[in-house]
């Protein structure tokens, strides 16, 4: 059968064959729409000189197309809102899918045949066409689109993917209705991010339909999902057993269980003849190229390509088609009408010629019954590359309908003019086209962006494997880009068919994803996708799945044990709840109850020889200010806050000053009263009066309280949250300020203490009825030593410890001083009252029990705070 390239024309409801281009009349104001179709494909068959000969096949499903195409501009001619008073026509070619044929009919509809349209007076007139649907193939389309393209002639094609032909520079003109190829790379990403694919296998064929999208895969994969790829194989067209084998060996060892696969149904097919039985592990992801090929849904294939999901041109519904494609007979339209009575030929096997009867053919009636016909253009269920067709027709009619209401002196061109069918220009119908928004009756919105491309839409399809055996194709979602939206993917995951024993979608990656509480650390070497999962460090935490890097936590919070949510700090603070401040509360107040019992056994015995001794009011003085400091200790204990903070340092300075104050003038007091019991001394005593005995203490404790206050003032102590001693914790405690106000406070307390420890060391010889210096000696011995421990543990302490170590020096002093003190009075006023009179206080001599008692306690505490100083709970607690 040999290919007729000239056009077929229909005028209204007559169909004409031009048997050189311009040869029908046209109607003025009527327009004609050009079509680009392959009718026809070849076979080419080599013969006995070594030559080949080409081989012209009638294509049914091309011829199909064509008649969409002529059904589209059918329907709107009848529509009397669309285009109305205006009646479409067109021109079809067929380009017999070979490249000259299609850019010659391209051409001929571009130049216009001069019988096909009357000139007006001025040289002007509507042109042969004025615009083009087609040309389904890519390589046309460019060839075509690069000349027509100088005249702005649009073209709309319904089948062209190449994603080079959205490059408005090189193709101003061309439109498309098919999503391109970038689009279909990247709703296969959305299937592969859907199900968490993100180690695949990919295989495309050798020419530049598979090159470009492997270049396009690659680095949107990557960029859009994360995903990488297992291996990247080019399939060779030839049937080289050696290669297939190659690769499926490859395809075996890969951990990748996903292959995505841009070929044609002939790879496959060459491909197939090397699977084995554990290729069925994989799931298949199919271009559109050969998801609906019919030649690969056989029982043969199906073992391995059952459950294929792949993308395929959206379907469309149009009403109506079917009744019209049962209309076509030769007979009732033009003899003269060659493609359908070479589709007439093809279907029913005969010929119009009568030299076919000679010849012992069937000869062509015109009057078979095409409604009992076994052929695949009355098959109307997949209407896919016909429904492109059909919204490029309407497209072109709705650019034109827009242009006809355009209302003189508002319109878009130069001086507000309006387009008109007499003097229609190309570029004129392509600037109403590129603003065109319709949506069909199937419910699909159309519209060209920036790049001429319609809103992009696919259909996802499954290979179904039925129990009997048989096969079927079943539509399970769609992906398609939304204006607002972006890109969309909706799948019916209920419906899809696994080719597994459970059913389930497989696994298919390199590294198993980071959960919470660990991040991602990529392999050297390595894809992107292959990495390791370590867990977080402590205070950092990460929340999502396959996590970059940890965050921190803030301030007051830590890393849960499982590193994926922050958690609140514990605090810490020495607690009036917890075992070691109730103990130090306890002793306290114990101490505070102490010094009131002796107090108060003062108060009542004040008029004995005993309490009048040596000045009875410092002993009161003396009394209170230990009470005071047993007191000051409660403010160590409790959550700080910042009058606890400031008054807790000035209390403890203060309160011990006093004490330490009133000791100093006793033991001045003991050593004058000795220096004037010799001759010539009694002048010492009148700088030792009572007054100037309080003088003395009131003076030596303001200087403390100097101190307390400067300090107060310049840095004061503030509390404080301190996350240096624990990462999992928050110390409270009390900054001191100023570490030399604090040490200031401490040295002035030191030197009173050092004053009163040598003046009664000095007088610890006198005569045996001025011995309270000895009493004195031991109390400030301990006193000392307690302080002097004091320093290195305080320093050496984190935290709370630290306000513990504090409060243990408070009290061991104070009780130190109390029992040193207050100790031997009270034992001979409670028991030994026969002793509590003049002239036996003059001859009181410290009993051996006594002092050795004290000195015991001095030594006891000292070993204390030393192991305090050195106890591994302390270091513990600061590392």
């Amino acid at each position: 059968m040999v290919c007729v390239g000239a056009p077929l024309v229909l005028v209204g409801e007559k169909w004409v064959r031009l048997g050189k281009p311009g040869t029908a009349q046209l109607t003025p104001g009527d327009v004609i729409l050009g079509g680009l179709f392959e009718v026809h494909y070849s076979s080419v068959f080599p013969n006995c000189s070594f030559s080949f000969f080409v081989y012209f096949r009638f294509d049914t499903p091309g011829f199909r197309h064509a008649m969409t195409m002529a059904f589209a501009i059918d329907e709107i001619n009848k529509n009397s809102k669309l285009l109305p008073n205006v009646t479409l026509g067109y021109s079809l070619y067929d380009n017999c899918a070979t490249l000259d044929i299609g850019f010659s009919a391209a051409l001929s509809l571009a130049s216009g045949q001069e019988e096909q349209f009357r000139l007006l007076e001025n040289c002007s007139g509507t042109p042969s066409v004025v615009g083009i649907v087609g040309d389904p193939f890519s390589t046309f389309s460019i060839a075509a689109s690069s000349v027509l393209g100088l005249f702005k002639l649009p073209i709309v094609s319904y089948f062209a993917t190449c994603s080079c032909l959205s490059d408005r520079q090189r193709f101003p003109s061309f439109f498309r209705t098919i999503p391109s190829d970038a689009f279909q790379v990247r709703a296969m990403i959305q299937i592969l991010k859907h199900f968490g694919w993100t180690w695949v296998g990919l295989l495309v064929s050798d020419d530049d339909y598979g090159l470009h999208v492997s270049r396009t895969f690659k680095s949107d994969f990557l960029q859009l999902s994360g995903g990488c790829l297992a291996y990247s194989e080019i399939l060779p067209w030839e049937d080289h057993p050696n290669e297939y084998k190659k690769i499926v060996d490859l395809m075996v060892r890969s951990t990748a269980r996903v292959v995505i696969v841009f070929a044609h149904q002939i790879h496959l097919i060459h491909l197939m003849k090397e699977v084995r039985e554990n290729i069925t592990k994989h799931a298949w992801i199919a271009s559109e190229a050969w998801t609906l090929v019919g030649g690969l849904h056989t029982p043969e294939f199906m073992p391995f390509l059952g459950g294929t999901l792949g993308i395929a041109i959206r379907r469309g519904e149009i009403p109506g088609f079917r009744d019209y494609l049962l209309k076509i007979n030769p007979e009732e339209q033009n003899s003269a009408n060659n493609m359908v009575k070479q589709f007439w030929e093809d279907t029913f096997h005969c010929r119009f010629s009568a030299n076919w009867l000679e010849a012992g053919g069937t000869v062509c009636t015109g009057e078979e019954e095409l409604r009992n016909a076994e052929t695949e253009l009355l098959d109307v269920t997949e209407l896919r590359p016909e429904y492109n067709i059909y919204k490029a027709v309407y497209a072109l009619a709705h650019a034109l309908d827009d242009m006809l209401h355009c209302v003189p002196g508002r319109g878009p061109f130069i001086g507000h003019t309006c387009a008109t069918l007499q003097k229609l220009e190309p570029w004129q119908l392509m600037y109403y086209l590129e603003k065109v928004n319709f949506t069909t009756p199937f419910g699909d919105q159309v519209f060209f962006d920036e790049n001429g491309d319609a809103l992009p839409i696919y259909d996802i399809m499954n290979w179904l494997w039925l129990p009997d055996g048989s096969t079927k194709v079943q539509n399970v979602g769609e992906v398609k880009r939304s204006v607002f939206k972006g890109e969309e993917l909706t799948l019916d995951e209920n419906k899809i068919f696994w080719n597994f024993k459970s059913n389930e979608p497989p696994t298919s990656v390199c590294s198993k994803s980071c959960p919470p509480g660990t991040h991602i650390a990529r392999e050297r070497g390595k894809p992107v996708c292959c990495f390791d999962c370590i867990p977080c460090s402590e205070g950092k935490i990460s929340n999502n799945t396959d996590s970059l890097e940890c965050t921190s936590c803030p301030e007051d919070f830590w890393s849960s044990p499982q590193r994926d949510h922050c958690v609140l700090k514990r605090t810490e603070f020495l607690s009036y709840h917890e075992p070691l401040g109730i103990c130090l509360t306890t002793t306290s107040l114990l101490g505070t109850f102490i010094c009131t019992v002796v107090l108060g056994i003062f108060t009542y015995h004040r008029s004995t020889p005993m309490v009048r001794a040596n000045n009875s009011e410092l002993s009161f003085l003396l009394l209170v200010s230990l009470k005071l400091c047993f007191l000051c200790s409660l403010l160590f204990i409790g959550r700080p806050r910042l009058w606890t903070c400031q008054l807790r340092h000035a209390a403890f300075g203060i309160s011990f000053v006093l004490c330490v104050s009133c000791i100093l003038v006793k033991t001045m007091v003991v050593v004058a009263v000795f220096k004037a019991s010799k001759p010539g001394g009694g002048t010492n005593l009148k700088w030792f009066g009572a007054i100037q005995q309080r003088g003395a203490v009131l003076v030596l404790t303001s200087i403390q309280a100097a101190i307390c206050t400067a300090w107060l003032v310049s840095s004061s102590p503030t509390p404080h949250k301190n996350t240096q001693y624990h990462n999992d914790k928050i110390v409270y405690e009390c900054a001191i300020g100023s570490t030399i106000g604090f040490a200031v406070l401490l040295g002035y307390i030191g030197l009173l203490a050092i004053l009163s420890f040598l003046l009664a060391f000095l007088a610890r010889n006198l005569p045996d009825n001025f011995n309270e210096a000895k009493f004195i000696t031991f109390s400030m011995l301990i006193f000392c030593a307690v302080w002097v421990a004091f320093v290195p543990a305080y320093v050496n302490s984190p935290g709370k410890y630290a306000d513990a170590v504090e409060v243990f020096a408070i009290l061991a002093s104070s009780f130190g001083l109390l029992v040193a003190l207050f100790g031997p009075k009270c034992y001979i006023i409670l028991l030994k009252p026969e002793r509590n009179t003049k002239n036996a206080v003059m001859a009181i001599i410290c009993p051996f029990k006594c002092f050795h008692t004290i000195l015991h306690i001095s030594i006891v505490f000292i070993r204390f705070a030393f192991t305090l100083f050195h106890s591994p709970t302390c270091c513990q607690e600061k590392l």
